[in-house]
């Protein structure tokens, strides 16, 4: 590979080479067992653009809908869009990610500047090591600003009123963090918070943790797990500004469930009824809750749900332009792109996040042109395949939660990390499959072998520690509100629901 990186996912070599270990690891990393963090971007790779043939439009049963691929005037490609009322360039926002500081000493302010010579939105952390008021003066873009609930509500407020007098168009609010995921690359690194200039004589980051990350103790101190649907007529009855959701949402039992995320995420109705202006499909990057669906395999049950009652906005695994282009042609207005633009602000500063956005722009330019789409209006869903479609049935599963890999032979797994005990206990209560409960038994044993009584008590530990989490990501305050609706096994994918 020569010195300039030829597309988006070099970037990301070159910020592994440029960044200290613990920093790199912060930015590239998911939880646990990163199975979410690779899945966001491999799903991409198996949706694939159709080909314009009888079958096939039988099969979608829109003959009449479909549009010629080829001998179309693409001479002239128009990307443009607006967003909230908003005119950008492109359908491709910044997405908001903690701490740029740590990727560059200017942090998100060459980010802003990136943003504002691409064209584009960019959305700023709440946990940015830029100030407010920096970034807002640091060039003239549209920008919205992502909001954490704090258990002290006056913090997160004072954040809103700063956005909003500092021009900020939107409000993010972040709803899939009730508790911070087990990220285990920041356990082993220790990973250190920087003090977050915005919040200088509130609130400090510094938090006595030996066992882990400071970031994972300060977020258990900070993060509000008790939000919940009321708090958004909170947060709208403190701000003039429109409010979109990003991540997921929490369950009620009398309304339409869409498979999204690790909980049954509620979208159209309870939406309107709390006056959300829009919806980000997000999985917060695979940091949350390991074993939930990629966001792109949940994004068109989501954009059927809602049925254009808001805007569905898309995040998390765009690499390539043709990435992009399937977002929207399962229904995405637009699309938020996150670590790429670190990467490159890591590698070669507000160059290489400039570099990112444009590669983006250009590749998705491209790939109009070759499917015949001169305006994003022409991106229709009979652009590309997805494998349900390869199943030949559009299954809406009514279910939530993680893909597991079951061994059809043998029905008694066992048990190594929370997400295994936890689909369990669904279907032991749901008397779905025959099991042992006995099954924690090898990794007891490894324990005692490795740290004699310590070690079998560790492990135990381990295994309640995470299926807390895991009970807390999925909305389950108790094992009573674990259903069988919050898993999806491969008996599922065989029998579907039509």
């Amino acid at each position: 590979m020569g010195d300039e990186p030829v597309n988006v996912k070099e970037y990301q070599i070159l910020a592994r080479q440029a960044l200290p270990k613990m920093y790199y690891d912060y930015f590239a990393g998911g939880s646990e067992d990163q199975h979410t963090l690779r899945e966001n971007v491999a799903a991409f790779q198996r949706i694939t653009f159709t080909l314009l043939s009888y079958e096939y439009a039988i099969l979608q049963h829109a003959i009449n809908s479909l549009r010629p691929r080829i001998l179309v005037d693409v001479s002239k490609i128009d990307m443009s869009t607006t967003i909230l009322g908003y005119k950008t360039s492109a359908p491709i926002m910044i997405a908001p990610t903690a701490m740029h500081k740590l990727a560059h000493p200017e942090g998100e302010v060459l980010t802003a500047k990136a943003a504002a010579a691409c064209d584009v939105i960019m959305g700023l952390s709440f946990s940015s090591t830029c100030t407010i008021e920096e970034v807002a003066s640091s060039c003239d873009a549209v920008r919205f600003f992502q909001l954490y609930v704090y258990k002290r509500r006056e913090i997160s407020a004072l954040m809103v009123k700063r956005a909003e007098a500092n021009r900020f168009k939107a409000i993010l609010l972040t709803v899939d963090t009730p508790k911070l995921g087990r990220r285990e690359a920041d356990k082993k690194n220790k990973m250190i918070a920087p003090q977050l200039k915005n919040f200088e004589g509130l609130v400090s980051t510094k938090v006595d943790d030996s066992d882990g990350s400071n970031l994972e103790a300060f977020a258990a101190r900070s993060l509000d797990p008790s939000l919940s649907w009321k708090d958004i007529a909170w947060l709208k009855s403190i701000t003039k500004l429109p409010v979109l959701i990003k991540g997921v949402l929490t369950r009620e039992d009398d309304v339409i469930y869409i498979l999204n995320l690790s909980l049954c995420f509620l979208v159209a109705v309870k939406a309107m009824e709390v006056g959300v202006e829009g919806i980000i499909v997000s999985n917060h990057g695979a940091r949350q809750l390991d074993y939930v669906p990629a966001t792109i395999n949940a994004l068109e049950e989501v954009v059927l749900a809602v049925q254009g009652r808001v805007p569905v906005h898309f995040d998390g695994g765009i690499r390539r332009g043709t990435d992009v282009f399937k977002a929207l042609a399962l229904g995405a207005q637009a699309v938020l792109v996150g670590r790429p633009v670190v990467f490159g602000l890591a590698a070669k500063g507000e160059y290489g996040a400039r570099r990112v956005i444009e590669m983006l722009k250009d590749e998705l330019e491209l790939t109009m042109a070759l499917s015949g789409c001169p305006t994003l209006n022409d991106i229709t869903r009979n652009h590309v395949r997805t494998q349900s479609d390869n199943r030949h049935c559009r299954i809406n599963y009514l279910v939530a939660g993680s893909i597991f890999n079951f061994n059809d032979d043998n029905d008694n797994l066992m048990i190594f990390m929370c997400t295994y005990p936890f689909v369990r206990i669904v279907d032991a209560a749901q008397k779905c499959i025959v099991l042992d409960l006995n099954t924690v038994g090898r990794p007891v044993v490894f324990g005692l072998a490795a740290k004699g009584e310590y070690g079998a008590r560790r492990v135990i530990e381990m295994l309640k520690d995470e299926l807390e989490l895991t009970m807390a990501l999925s909305g389950c305050p108790t094992l009573n509100d674990i259903t069988r609706n919050h898993v999806r096994t491969q008996s599922d994918n065989r029998h579907c629901r039509m």
